[in-house]
């Protein structure tokens, strides 16, 4: 958590970018759009009419200015590998001074920047793009709500041709067939240190736009490296192991929904799935249960594709406050495109291979340590609702019980096998549940259930429950037995 005392130094000793031979883009109406917590803006965008298409602008912080290869603040950075971002706090992978200054593409103040100029035709595909070093002036801080609403209203201030352009590219990411996981987000709340609330954090269109926005840029980077046979520190995602399919195509079958035969799967055989349970009881479970089917994310100096977004080369330009990946992809920009100093060293390029597995286990790190520092939290504000019922859904089926998760606050728990009932518990791998062999109940993924809390463990996050309303199955009768088949038949009306 602490900064060596030579990367505190460097970075205090920051000045402003001079313009120099940068491109001037001090006018142009460039904004940072940012969650309403955001403490540092390192992209700005911008989005005009260009013909029967658009010209979008993305610029980024030009963090390889000041953080040099082999300096006390690039050490430092490579050690973290990312940013760590808790309810209460971050983790920044650059000093303050940096990641909340001259970093920080705050509004009415000059940043030197990394800008991608694209132009795209109106079905979204991009038909161009150049880069460039630059010197900015933020137009606004912009947050996603605030965007929205503007939109909503008919207010164009600030927006330009952001929500068409946004549109267009929409448009083409669908042509593409994407991946697109609907997968709820829940922000903690806190107030002195406590939780006050859980609550959903939205997903508005503004979120997509940057998202979209980003997508684009990050492939014209991967390919500009391509194109100038410059090292790139591609983002690959795999498609799934044939094992993981396999399950996926078990589960889904009980569900009555079929995936295309074979291992050949396209991410948007699985968008189809995913359209076709939008809006119902099965779509969340349905939406984690392809999450938990894909391949890890991960970062590689050889392209490997990108199977979630359908993309076939793809890297992380966008946030080198943030992500050290992205540094490298700046540096190896400005090295192909002889934009100046900070370029990618000699050295650098030799260890690629090595920083990659380096990077990708330092967030797998962070993301770990943010959601077990989330799931404290949630055990912390239901420590005192022990005995509290609440109503869940089977989020998880295992040999030893069922993981439950909360509608209301998303917490997640474990039902061991002495909380569902007096049974001997059969489980079944293939299709995921529990079936109790003298009650003939059953438990299944995505089932709904009422549960009591037995147990919350802020320390570990731990959170124990017991069933309190238990799906009864076909047959059972009040007790919980199911009857013999030959007396049922009996019971039967005689036909004619």
């Amino acid at each position: 958590q602490d900064f060596t005392e030579e990367a505190l130094h460097d970075a205090a000793r920051a000045r402003a970018v001079p313009l120099g031979k940068r491109e001037d883009l001090r006018e142009v109406p460039l904004v940072t759009i940012d969650g309403e917590d955001a403490r540092d803006f390192d992209d700005a965008v911008h989005a005009e009419p260009d013909g029967d298409g658009f010209r979008l602008l993305v610029a980024i912080a030009d963090v390889a200015h000041y953080v040099r290869p082999g300096s006390p603040l690039d050490r430092d950075a490579y050690t973290r590998g990312n940013s760590v971002y808790f309810p209460d706090r971050v983790v920044p992978m650059l000093p303050e001074a940096l990641s909340n200054g001259w970093c920080s593409l705050r509004p009415h103040e000059d940043r030197g920047c990394l800008f991608v100029e694209m132009t795209v035709d109106a079905s979204g595909r991009k038909t161009g793009h150049r880069f460039g070093r630059g010197l900015m002036r933020s137009a606004a801080r912009l947050t996603y709500e605030q965007v929205q609403a503007k939109y909503d209203a008919g207010d164009m201030t600030h927006l330009g041709a952001l929500y068409p352009a946004f549109r267009a590219l929409l448009a083409a990411r669908q042509a593409r067939g994407t991946l697109d996981l609907d997968l709820p987000e829940r922000q903690v709340v806190l107030a002195e240190g406590r939780v006050e609330s859980v609550r959903p954090r939205p997903r508005l269109d503004s979120h997509r736009l940057i998202e979209e926005f980003m997508v684009l840029a990050n492939v014209a980077a991967a390919e500009q490296l391509e194109a100038y046979h410059q090292p790139c520190m591609y983002r690959v995602h795999a498609p799934p192991t044939d094992e993981k399919l396999e399950t996926l195509r078990t589960f889904l079958h009980s569900l009555g929904i079929n995936l295309p035969p074979g291992d050949a799967i396209h991410p948007r055989d699985l968008d189809r799935v995913l359209m076709q349970v939008r809006g119902t009881e099965q779509a969340p479970i349905v939406n984690d249960i392809i999450l938990r089917s894909q391949s890890q994310a991960a970062y590689s100096p050889d392209n490997l594709g990108h199977f979630g977004l359908a993309l076939p080369r793809y890297a992380h330009f966008t946030s080198p406050i943030r992500r050290y990946s992205d540094l490298l992809v700046h540096r190896a920009l400005i090295t192909g495109l002889k934009l100046g100093l900070g370029g990618l060293a000699p050295e650098e390029v030799g260890r690629m291979p090595d920083t990659a597995e380096h990077i990708s286990a330092t967030e797998r790190r962070a993301a770990l340590a943010e959601r077990e520092a989330i799931d404290r939290y949630l055990a912390a504000y239901l420590a005192d609702k022990v005995g509290t019922t609440f109503a869940a859904k089977i989020s998880g089926v295992q040999r030893f019980g069922v993981f439950v998760t909360l509608a209301e606050s998303g917490a997640s728990g474990l039902v061991p096998m002495s909380g569902l009932g007096d049974d001997y518990w059969l489980h079944d791998e293939a299709t995921q549940s529990l079936h109790g062999r003298r009650t003939r109940m059953s438990y299944h993924l995505a089932q709904d259930v009422e549960v009591r809390l037995q147990e919350a463990t802020p320390l570990t996050g731990g959170l124990l429950f017991s069933m309190v309303a238990p799906a009864r199955v076909p047959g059972a009768v009040p007790d919980g037995r199911v009857e013999d088949g030959r007396r049922a038949r009996e019971r039967r009306p005689r036909r004619g």
